[in-house]
């Protein structure tokens, strides 16, 4: 059962190909990194709902922010350089430096910044290791809803009509009822 962020972070950490996807993302080197979202989320979700195999993800989310170098190239030399590393993860690498560009909004100040603007609090997620070779866990929205399965839109996408018609046709498309049928949506 997992009910706090040590339970989170043990889970991970006994699950080696978590692992070994973290530890690849980790040789990057890169400033400011973080594997996020469904990478996080569907593991958690995965064990609330006692299943024993995981939850296939379309992605590996890897994040980072670096304003020194905003060259989208760069990201796809990163995805490249991993999946030389492990081919058969789905990698995608972006610079969360560059990314509020493409969304149409203010600069993100670093990349837990970037991750609080997700759409759902249960996806602004991150894990990383950290110098010492300790895992790290970033919620800056907390672990309450991810922990009692329950999906409503951070306080960036819950201040317009417009952000949150963005949320709720997210929901619509990933169908996580589906897969993890004891999830609620909510939307305050």
């Amino acid at each position: 059962m997992l009910r706090n962020e040590q339970d989170i972070l043990q889970a991970i950490q006994s699950d080696e190909k978590m692992m070994n996807i973290i530890h690849a993302a980790q040789t990057l080197e890169l400033e400011d990194w973080w594997i996020c979202a469904g990478f996080v989320r569907s593991k958690i979700w995965d064990v609330l709902h006692g299943f024993e195999q995981p939850t296939p993800i379309d992605d590996v989310d890897v994040v980072y922010f670096d304003s020194s170098n905003l060259d989208e190239s760069i990201e796809k030399e990163h995805e490249r350089r991993l999946q030389q590393l492990l081919p058969a993860v789905p990698w995608s690498v972006k610079n969360e430096a560059r990314m509020h560009l493409i969304n149409k909004l203010e600069p993100y100040t670093s990349t837990v910044d970037a991750i609080s603007k997700f759409p759902e609090t249960v996806t602004a997620l991150g894990v990383k290791l950290n110098e010492d070779g300790n895992l790290l866990l970033t919620s800056p929205h907390g672990l309450e809803d991810v922990l009692n399965l329950t999906v409503r839109p951070t306080p960036f996408f819950n201040v317009s009509e417009e952000r949150l018609k963005i949320y709720t046709e997210r929901l619509r498309k990933k169908r996580w009822k589906d897969r993890w049928y004891r999830v609620t949506y909510l939307v305050d």
